[in-house]
């Protein structure tokens, strides 16, 4: 493996250093740079390789595959300010693009985390990120589409300079924050309430460099102050995203069309499908999107494939072997520690090698190393190896958070052919080095506490055995809109039988209300379509008026009871997916219910369908944002309500080019492509107007003229002053709720609710679709408000995760279960109370009552353990014994014995 700190062999830079899935860190070879490549000179980088792993004299070679599906990944290139000389990059030393920023602050960077000017390798106490750098520009070289990510980045980079150093002074200027996505806009107020955080909307110029401390002067305007000029040590470029390189190329290899922008065009109402069939794609490719996004597109892309490659499913794949288990129980411990650097992660803080040898003088460690990266493919077998030729039988990590990454040593554990259940990991990173990244003696004395700790649990460690389930192949789909009723055709259409249940008497969801798109699909024809291929497909059966009684099981084998206009149905299936959609908040603001000049964006989407000439034929309409979220109550962007916005407003300007529509706002998010029917709708005289939470609109019912009106009042912050506005409509932007059944939902199936109502995932970027709670699946507005191609990308990937399920004949569930000793219980029912997943029920036997744990059921919280008043239940891997052993070791007996005669010497 690489090392990160000695790239010096080659003297013209070829050899890079970078990050990939299989490797944390990776040498990469620049043909532009290397003398080998172009003159067939040099060559040191392949002499000095100990793992041979550099071949230059590599041929290049053809291989023909034959496939049935294709699936494009290419990702995309940021955008680069030195091509049009953006904001001096490339002239200043100090300004730097959000990417460079990344390296700069990223442990493993130029500076090993330290946050450094290039110009002279100090501190910045003054920071500036200036927004939108090659987006939403319409200028040549510029990008017109709005990034859809910088906001946020630049806020988690903000938060991360502010951990590093509280004291640096950040400041972010802006147009729109468009905190769009789940938990982005209490993100926000995160940063705008960080001492020394200041958030400015300005268009911004760069005025100077100081020859002397090369600091940057920016020139921004307020409309309290005018234009302004002020001095940063340090200014960051939030660059956008552009398509893939060489995007040309790959359309014409693969037979795809592009868009406008240059990203892939996709189908209008599926954005995994290309322009040809077959061909789909996945994350950025689609067009400017997140992590989250990314990975739902990538599971949406493998249902795709899969409903194409279905017969040949499970023909190609082998199964894993593994070596037989060694028998350990008449052997002594024998531990081996591998102690990581991860980089500089731990290894910048923590004394590794001193760590290293400690672990060496504790009892029962018969072999410890330090490892650049423990979880990299080439330690991981590095491991495997040693273990083997060790005779180990126990294995302590001291590393990262066991959270990712104790799935990948376990599987160490049995390639050795040891028990995976005999591992034990510090978590010297997340508990250690990041916490006390400035007090490197002590973290390294707390490294060496933590793994003494490791150690000795690891002693009392007990051999355990997963449970393998037969997988029941049927799922069942709660939620009949159109998620729901995408994710049941996918998941039918490679042969597994669906039950569909809706709450309503007609499929459909929300998408009943709404008549066209901002793109133009005819929704009610689209969603007519998919409630016809519903109904005829053999494999899905449908419940409407249905209601969940009643929900047992566990992951590949549940029994969900419901009764509807068929009567009562138990319906047994191996998974599940939440489907259940979201509603409109019902205004209590702005004299809604009040006056029926008065509507929400569905109704008055429902108006305009319906050609109502008094409200086409009207002067003057008014709509305003935010109505019912980002407040207190509900602290969230519904995200589809500036959209909405912007399309009835263009719909409207359609049939009267004549009528005032003003839009008052607090940002305008229309994210990705949707920034071009913005800039639409104000190019037709569609009028914008900022106003602030602290200074809401007003609206009153009066008459002027002679005629009934809605007079709006609203501050404009460029002219300063109160301006009042005689509306013949007035429409609002109404909060998109979460579904009113969805806490029934949540405790029928064991499930998390997030602080706004919707459901919780189990990792937001990771595992989005996914939920804590094995076999149980999500997806649609269910998750949190989105649009209809979202939606459909969530639901193929809803589906893509339930395939992977549906598809295997068993599935294994963990050994770390509660047990219980009947000799000691006293059938209390204490225990039973407590479990929230029904694992433990009370059973009468001959001694009287006795608890009894269903481990398929068990998901080994150990709250159970805590309750048991004669210490009669206990969980496995977690013992009384494991954890004393523990706390024994983290004060030395010594410090113990000198704490209680003090003690006694009070009393």
């Amino acid at each position: 493996m690489p090392d990160p700190f000695n790239q010096d062999i080659s003297s013209n830079k070829a050899v890079h250093i970078y990050f990939s899935q299989a490797y944390p860190l990776i040498s990469y070879i620049d043909p532009e740079a290397c003398l080998y490549l172009k003159e067939g000179k040099c060559g040191i980088c392949e002499s000095v390789c100990d793992n041979n792993a550099i071949d230059l004299n590599q041929k290049p070679e053809k291989v023909e595959l034959k496939v049935g599906a294709i699936l494009l990944s290419p990702g995309y290139e940021p955008f680069d300010p030195a091509v049009r000389g953006d904001y001096a990059y490339g002239t200043f030393e100090n300004v730097v693009t959000s990417m460079d920023y990344e390296r700069i602050i990223c442990a493993t960077g130029p500076y090993g985390g330290e946050i450094l000017r290039a110009s002279d390798n100090r501190h910045p106490h003054k920071i500036a990120w200036i927004q939108c750098v090659g987006s939403r520009q319409v200028t040549p070289g510029g990008n017109s589409y709005c990034s859809a990510v910088c906001c946020t980045y630049t806020q988690k980079q903000v938060m991360v300079t502010k951990e590093h150093d509280d004291e640096v002074e950040c400041t972010i200027f802006h147009n729109d924050i468009r905190s769009w996505g789940k938990d982005f806009e209490r993100f926000y107020q995160r940063a705008a309430d960080s001492p020394g955080v200041r958030f400015i909307r300005s268009y911004v110029s760069i005025g100077k460099e100081d020859p002397k401390t090369k600091n940057v002067s920016i020139r921004y305007a307020t409309t309290e102050e005018g234009v302004k000029e002020e001095e940063f040590d340090l200014v960051v470029l939030s660059v956008g995203l552009t398509p893939p390189a060489h995007h040309e190329g790959l359309a014409d290899i693969y037979g795809i069309e592009l868009n406008s922008h240059g990203f892939c065009k996709t189908n209008p109402v599926n954005p995994i499908e290309t322009s040809r069939p077959g061909i789909f794609i996945s994350g950025a490719f689609q067009g400017p999107i997140d992590i989250p996004e990314s990975v739902i597109s990538a599971s949406g892309a493998e249902a795709l494939c899969g409903e194409i490659l279905d017969y040949r499913r499970g023909e190609l794949a082998q199964k894993r072997v593994y070596p037989l288990e060694r028998d350990t129980s008449n052997e002594e411990p024998k531990i081996g520690v591998f102690v990581c650097r991860c980089g500089a992660n731990i290894g910048s803080v923590v004394d590794v090698p001193s760590v290293t040898d400690y672990a060496s003088t504790l009892p029962n460690v018969v072999y410890a190393q330090e490892q650049l990266f423990s979880c990299a493919t080439s330690y991981i077998q590095e491991i495997v190896e040693i273990i083997k030729e060790k005779g180990l039988n126990r294995l302590v990590i001291a590393a990262c958070t066991p959270l990712n990454l104790e799935p990948t040593f376990r599987d160490a554990l049995r390639e050795a052919g040891i028990n995976q259940y005999f591992l034990e990991m510090a978590n010297i990173r997340e508990h250690d080095s990041w916490v006390h990244s400035k007090e490197p003696e002590e973290a390294t004395q707390k490294a060496k506490d933590l793994l003494r700790m490791s150690v000795a649990r690891a002693c009392h460690l007990e051999p355990l055995q997963e449970i393998e389930l037969s997988v029941n192949k049927t799922a069942l789909v709660i939620g009949g809109g159109i998620a729901g009723m995408t994710s049941a055709l996918s998941i039918a259409n490679q042969g597994h039988d669906v039950y569909l249940i809706e709450k309503a008497p007609d499929l459909g969801g929300m998408a009943l209300r709404l008549l066209y798109s901002l793109e133009g699909l005819d929704v009610q024809d689209y969603v007519h379509d998919l409630v016809q291929k519903v109904y005829q497909h053999p494999l899905i059966h449908v419940y409407t008026d249905a209601r969940i009684t009643e929900a047992t099981g566990y992951v590949g084998n549940f029994v969900t009871t419901v009764t509807s206009d068929r009567g009562l149905t138990e319906i047994q299936h191996g998974a599940a997916i939440i489907a259940t959609g979201a509603e409109e908040y019902r205004p209590t603001e702005y004299l809604y219910g009040d006056n029926n000049k008065v509507m929400t964006y569905l109704e008055l989407e429902e108006q305009i369908a319906k050609g109502d000439e008094t409200l086409t034929n009207a002067e003057t309409l008014v709509m305003i944002q935010c109505v019912g979220c980002r407040n207190e109550e509900r602290n969230y962007c519904s995200r589809v309500c500036c959209s909405q916005a912007i399309k009835n407003a263009l719909k409207l300007k359609e049939v009267n080019p004549d009528m005032d529509i003003y839009i008052l706002f607090r940002d305008m998010r229309t994210y990705g492509f949707m920034e071009d029917y913005y800039r639409e709708a104000s190019e037709k005289d569609v009028k914008f107007i900022r106003y602030e939470p602290e200074d809401p609109p007003k609206v009153e019912a009066v008459e002027e003229g002679g005629r009934p009106v809605l007079r709006v009042t609203v501050t404009d912050p460029i002219l300063g002053q109160r301006l009042a506005i005689d509306a013949d409509y007035l429409a609002l932007a109404a909060a998109v709720v979460p579904s009113s059944g969805n806490k029934e939902i949540s405790q029928f199936f064991k499930l998390t609710l997030g602080p706004d109502g919707f459901f919780k995932e189990a990792h937001v970027k990771l595992r989005p679709v996914d939920f804590s709670t094995q076999g149980i699946f999500l997806c649609g507005m269910a998750h949190y408000p989105k649009h209809i191609t979202e939606s459909i990308n969530q639901a193929y990937g809803a589906a893509g995760r339930t395939l992977t399920l549906l598809s295997h004949d068993i599935v294994t569930v963990s050994g770390a279960v509660c047990e219980v000793d009947e000799k000691k219980c006293i059938g209390c029912g204490a225990c039973s109370s407590a479990c929230t997943y029904g694992a433990i029920e009370l059973r009468e036997i001959k001694q009287g009552k006795k608890a009894v744990v269903n481990p398929v059921l068990c998901k080994g919280c150990g709250l159970c353990n805590t309750k048991c008043p004669t210490e009669a239940i206990s969980l496995k891997h977690f013992t009384n014994e494991e954890f004393l052993s523990q706390i024994d070791e983290a004060i030395p007996k010594e410090e113990t014995m000198q704490h209680m005669d003090m003690a006694v010497g009070h009393v």
